[in-house]
């Protein structure tokens, strides 16, 4: 009688186990032949292991950082369409620019014609302004932006400055989706981004924002001019960035805007992306669109007053320079921020407010980065001396 009440005893423990099991989601069999404390433990064991799995599967969700910063700032993108009118020679009257036949015949080998072209940009404000690239939309005379819930407008450029490669656009609209935007003076090289944009105008086919994801590769990046263009201090990113993609946003995996994406190298025949990208860090942008939106435009009228000359190897010896990087003065004009600066001809200009100075491409380029009346420093080599100069930038 003992013995059959202790198989009965067995028996409920065993059934009560699996029914455990069974309630957990997943029912595995258990072999159990008897229920010493060695067989309770293998069976609690595995039925732990059930519970971890499924855990397990939540936390291995193909979610993750990255997918949910683009699911946030997705209806931010917003793709750009323009129609520009351009300016064209036709080489068969190309003698017509000669003077004298342009004065009785005039201008008659230059003709107009209406241009449609394509960007990305991003809505920085619920009332609708948006930011893009003065390459994308600056010189246009009809600008559409289409939302990513199918929605389009008329937009009017606020302001666009040709130098910084900035334009700020605003559309008519209320309580629209818009992004954050970051420090690009806090940026990690190696930390995840994502490009978001409108490549090849596919941005129409669906009304969503391509995106691409990559690192940052470099910082501080300074390139050379591109059409009275200046690109100083850029982000560079292996993030894949193709035609399109010019206005829209560099992203971190946070969401918060940190750059434009702007630029790409080539290689060859072949102008898709190679892994160099770059784009204009946030902070510039964040002084250009309160300049543009206060004021339309940037004030850049100022005066230097020197002629300079990039460095060679005979000038570098000359003036024992330990490299050719640095410029040259030439020539020193009378009355002017440069002479009332106390700078002198022969002096070798190598560093203006902290950017380091190469040649005369990155000296002009640097130039354009400061304001009217804003005073700046100056570092020289004089005598073998390096010494400190301060200029306010004046109109002549």
């Amino acid at each position: 009688m003992i013995r059959q009440n202790k198989l009965i005893t067995i028996g409920i423990l065993i059934i009560l186990l699996i029914a455990a099991i069974y309630v957990s989601g997943k029912l595995n069999l258990i072999n159990v032949s008897g229920i010493s404390e060695n067989d309770k433990n293998v069976v609690f064991a595995q039925f732990q292991n059930q519970k971890d799995h499924n855990n397990d599967e939540i936390t291995n969700s193909r979610r993750n950082i990255l997918t949910e910063t683009v699911k946030n700032v997705s209806p931010s993108i917003v793709g750009i369409n323009v129609i520009e009118i351009r300016e064209y020679k036709d080489p068969f009257f190309s003698f017509f620019d000669d003077p004298f036949f342009q004065k009785f015949f005039g201008n008659r080998g230059t003709y107009n014609q209406e241009v449609k072209g394509l960007g990305s940009g991003y809505i920085i404000s619920s009332d609708g302004y948006i930011v893009t690239n003065d390459h994308v939309a600056g010189n246009a005379t009809k600008i559409t932006v289409t939302l990513t819930d199918g929605r389009s407008f008329d937009a009017k450029i606020i302001g666009a400055d040709n130098a910084s490669d900035i334009c700020l656009l605003k559309i008519e609209g209320n309580d629209l989706p818009f992004v954050t935007l970051g420090n690009s003076d806090d940026i990690i090289i190696g930390e995840w981004v994502i490009a978001l944009g409108n490549p090849f105008g596919l941005f129409e086919l669906n009304d969503k924002p391509t995106v691409t994801v990559g690192v940052v590769s470099a910082t501080g990046m300074n390139l050379d001019a591109i059409n009275d263009r200046f690109y100083l201090n850029m982000i560079q990113t292996d993030a894949s960035i193709n035609g399109g993609n010019s206005g829209g946003p560099l992203v971190n995996s946070l969401g918060e805007v940190i750059g434009m994406n702007t630029l790409i190298f080539t290689s060859g025949n072949n102008s898709g992306s190679i892994g160099l990208g770059f784009a204009i860090p946030v902070n510039k942008i964040k002084r250009i669109i309160e300049e543009l939106k206060e004021k339309g435009s940037i004030d850049r009228n100022f005066e230097i007053g020197m002629r300079i000359q990039t460095i060679d190897e005979g000038i570098a010896k000359y003036y024992h320079l330990k490299n050719t990087k640095g410029v040259i003065v030439t020539k020193i004009y009378p009355n002017t921020p440069a002479e009332r600066g106390g700078i002198e001809v022969g002096d070798i200009i190598v560093d203006v407010e902290g950017f380091k100075i190469n040649n005369e491409n990155s000296i002009f380029s640097v130039f354009h980065e400061f304001r009217t009346g804003q005073t700046i420093t100056v570092k020289i080599i004089r005598d073998e001396k390096e010494l400190t100069k301060q200029m306010k930038l004046v109109k002549g």
